[in-house]
């Protein structure tokens, strides 16, 4: 376990390994976009730390508004892994905390490990928060849940192959799309024909239901709702092809089920079931 964020130094460092105890990067989830969804710790480390380094190209800059005065603010888009080494260089030897902000959640496609492997070979500490992802936030605003009862009880969390980074064998759409259950794909709307066209031949119907959401929470967020039929034409009318999360599955329609955990005949460690509801729940059960 890594020490908590201590901020900054009440008075000057007294030598050199005062300053390397103090060293640190942490990796923080900025969420889908809006700066009130970051989580209280982010919050917290981003207006602690001495240097934030973020990318203009995927965070929203009102995440910046966290941030103290004096701090050094780095936009990375524009720099490699190479670039940013020497912040974290810099770090370790001055004594820094520095705020390393990632869009979404840390854990999705953030190229955050190979910043891991940097700073464990620097010999500095790291630590990570998570952020809200984007396909929650999605689900949220679309006022709907992932995981219905009887309906799906399985997110999977994909994107197109094709792209930059080649698939692993077996997790292109259409092998996934077999399980029928919700799906999120993500950096796909470039090429929105292929995913309708793969999630078709996964097994999918036509006229299951996907929402397209666009810089959610963003303040020029868009969010419609089509099926994998109509999902390649919604795209395209929109010019959507970056920015983008599709949810697919019929998770997304459902309506009139019910979860048995608040369900009068279960029970559990707080709460005993009413005994004919209990009798009615087994009896309704395949």
């Amino acid at each position: 376990m890594t020490a908590p964020v201590t901020g900054r130094a009440a008075g000057p460092e007294t030598g050199p390994r005062q300053a390397a105890g103090r060293a640190k990067v942490w990796f923080v989830g900025a969420g889908p976009g809006a700066a009130d969804l970051l989580t209280l710790r982010a919050a917290r480390v981003i207006g602690e730390a001495d240097v934030v380094i973020w990318a203009a190209s995927l965070v929203h800059p009102d995440v910046l508004q966290h941030a103290r005065p004096g701090a050094q603010v780095v936009d990375s888009a524009q720099l490699p892994l190479e670039g940013v080494s020497p912040l974290y260089q810099r770090a370790r030897d001055d004594g820094l905390v520095v705020a390393r902000i990632h869009s979404g959640d840390p854990a999705l496609w953030g190229a955050v490990q190979e910043q891991r492997d940097l700073c464990d070979e620097l010999g500095l500490r790291h630590e990570t928060i998570p952020g809200v992802s984007a396909y929650a936030a999605v689900a949220a605003l679309a006022d709907r849940e992932l995981t219905v009862p009887e309906v799906a009880q399985s997110v999977v969390l994909t994107r197109l192959g094709g792209g930059k980074t080649p698939m692993p064998p077996g997790e292109e759409i259409s092998d996934l799309a077999r399980h029928g259950t919700t799906m999120a794909v993500f950096l796909s709307a470039a090429r929105s024909g292929q995913l309708q066209a793969e999630l078709l031949d996964g097994g999918y119907p036509p006229g299951t239901p996907v929402i397209v959401a666009y810089r959610a929470t963003w303040p020029d967020e868009l969010v419609v709702e089509c099926t994998v039929g109509t999902l390649a034409e919604t795209a395209r009318a929109r010019k959507l092809w970056k920015h983008t999360l599709f949810l697919v599955g019929p998770a997304l329609g459902a309506h009139g089920t019910r979860s048995r955990l608040y369900h009068p005949g279960h029970f559990h460690g707080f709460r005993r079931a009413d005994p004919d509801a209990r009798t009615a729940l087994r009896e309704a059960r395949p």
